[in-house]
């Protein structure tokens, strides 16, 4: 291995180096977004309703009811 390589990195790579760089407090504004669209609470009786109300699929879904 030569004394004068180095390792490599892509550009995106670089380009998000640089993103960060400039912009330190990036990756809380990514965390805050994600909870506020992600990591919400699930209320049980909602999502019991939900469950109950499930049909089960067919085991071919664009079969047509010829009975």
């Amino acid at each position: 291995m030569p004394l004068f390589w180095k390792p490599y990195r892509s550009e995106a790579t670089q380009f998000i180096d640089e993103l960060k760089a400039a912009k330190p407090t990036l990756e809380a504004e990514q965390q805050a977004g994600r909870a506020l669209l992600w990591d919400g609470k699930v209320d049980a009786q909602t999502q019991a309703g939900f469950d109950a109300a499930r049909v089960p699929q067919k085991a071919y879904v664009y079969q047509t009811n010829t009975k």
